[in-house]
Order: structure tokens, then C-alpha cells, then sequence
């Protein structure tokens, strides 16, 4: 699959960023070939963070700058793997690495949504199943729209308005998930097409959650409600603060941004 990104700053004076839009070295993907691309010509350096992203340090220039990464990655053609008679663990047997899942995050609040999960989803019987209508509730009470949410909008304001994009949806999931003792984390990355029409808004990141249950981390997608193949996982955190494709600390505009995700 050819994945990849560009951006257009324009900028008053140097600002230093971070950049994270390539696949991620943990996922069950191969990463056959990537290269970067900057006019004017800039000097990038590569490090992992605290989750194990991949990360590029930079410093855009004053005025402007163009910043392209191109990768081919081999991927899986299955779908993602669907469990249902994953049973959730209990809190005591879970495994340490996973507990920062469970807590109150930026964007994620288990501790504001825990009634109202309770309420909804209190009924099903925990497991697969119990995380799939999580999903499925969010993906059904949500309406996908562009400029309904900004950078401080959270998973209390998703649950409010009933508006929001691929990162608002996978927020909301996430809190009712946690609120029910499931460790959730938030992932990002790249989506191809595969066989589906391009959505109106045309192609950009995608966001969904991942939980852990039955013993292992599975892929719930509440914005698109099915399972997908040839998922390219960028980052993976406790929610969008942690996984965000450009942070600055210079305040650079962002132009124009282009993603694509061919098959």
C-alpha cells in the first residue's frame, strides 16, 4: 500500500515541531520503502516517544515550507479480527502496562461519562460484546461533521452536541470503555479505500480505539462501525494530545494538507 502526507506552513518566524505521520514500528505491517522531502531543503531527526511513535523533530523556517513523506508498506488483506467470545479481564488480573488506559486523559473522561455508560451499556453482558455496542452507540448517536469540534473539544462535548469527527468519536468510545473498566487507547493512522467510495470530505487521517480484552488489544472503529483491512497504525496514546501529527510551539500555519492511502 502506498500511504503517505504533505504539508504547506507558512511561518513568521522558525518554529520547532514535531511531525508524526509514519507507520508505527509495533504494528503487524511491514514498511518496505519511506523517504521524506522538504523545499526548502530541511534537516530532520528521527526519535520514539513514551508510547513508541515515531517522531521527526524539525525546525520550519521563517516563510514558507513544504514537508512530503511517501512510504510503501506491505499490509494484511484480512480484515480486523473479530473475537466475540473475548471475555473482559478483570481489573486485578490486568496487566500493569494497561492500567494508564483506565484513568481520565485530556480528552477522554471516564469519570464525567461513567453514568451515562453505565446507563446505556450497564445491561450487556461484558466481553466482546458489551465493547461492540460501545462502538456501535457511538457510531449511531454521532453525526459526522467538519468544524462541529475544534483542538479543545473533548468526549463530554462529543456526548453534548452529537457532533464530531473521526478523533470525537474514537474519544467518546474510549470514555465509555474506560468508564467500564476496559483499557482503550486512542490509535491514528492510515486508511485505504479498499473496494469503499472516497468519502465526501475526501481522504484524511483516521482515528478509531483500540481495547484491551480477552488478553489483547483489538481494533473497534465507532466512526466507520465495520471491521476494515490494511489499517497502517501512525500512533497510538492515551488520547489526541499524545499522537498529533504536527506539534509546534512556534504557531506555523497550516496552509494545505494532503493525505493519500492507495491500495
Amino acid at each position: 500500500m502506498h500511504v503517505g502526507c504533505e504539508f504547506n506552513f507558512d511561518t513568521d518566524a522558525p518554529s520547532s515541531s514535531v511531525l508524526q505521520v509514519q507507520p508505527h514500528p509495533g504494528f503487524p505491517h511491514a514498511l518496505l520503502h519511506d523517504s521524506w522531502k522538504c523545499q526548502p531543503e530541511t534537516y530532520l531527526r528521527e526519535y520514539l516517544d513514551a508510547f513508541g511513535n515515531r517522531c521527526q523533530r524539525l525546525v520550519i523556517p521563517g516563510g514558507r515550507l513544504v514537508v512530503r513523506y511517501d512510504a510503501l508498506v506491505e499490509v494484511t488483506a484480512e480484515p480486523d479480527p473479530v473475537r466475540v467470545d473475548a471475555e473482559q479481564v478483570p481489573p486485578e488480573e490486568l496487566p500493569d502496562e494497561t492500567l494508564q488506559f483506565l484513568l481520565p486523559s485530556r480528552y477522554c473522561l471516564p469519570d464525567k461519562l461513567g453514568g451515562a455508560a453505565a446507563d446505556s451499556f450497564g445491561d450487556v453482558e461484558p466481553g466482546w460484546m458489551q465493547v461492540q455496542a460501545i462502538s456501535h452507540w457511538v457510531h449511531e448517536h454521532v453525526v459526522y461533521t467538519i468544524g462541529s469540534t475544534d483542538s479543545v473539544s473533548d468526549a463530554m462535548d462529543a456526548y453534548m452536541r452529537r457532533q464530531g469527527v473521526c478523533r470525537d468519536y474514537a474519544h467518546l468510545a474510549i470514555s465509555f470503555c474506560r468508564a467500564l473498566n476496559y483499557p482503550a487507547r486512542y490509535a491514528c493512522g492510515y486508511i485505504p479505500l479498499m473496494g469503499r467510495s472516497l468519502p465526501e470530505e475526501g481522504m484524511d487521517f483516521a482515528a478509531w480505539m483500540e481495547v484491551y480484552i480477552g488478553g489483547e488489544w483489538y481494533a473497534f472503529d465507532p466512526r466507520n462501525d465495520m471491521r476494515l483491512a490494511g489499517r497502517v497504525v501512525i500512533g497510538r496514546g492515551r488520547d489526541a494530545v499524545d499522537v498529533a501529527m504536527v506539534t509546534s510551539g512556534g504557531g506555523p500555519r497550516l496552509e494545505s494538507m494532503m493525505v493519500w492511502a492507495d491500495a
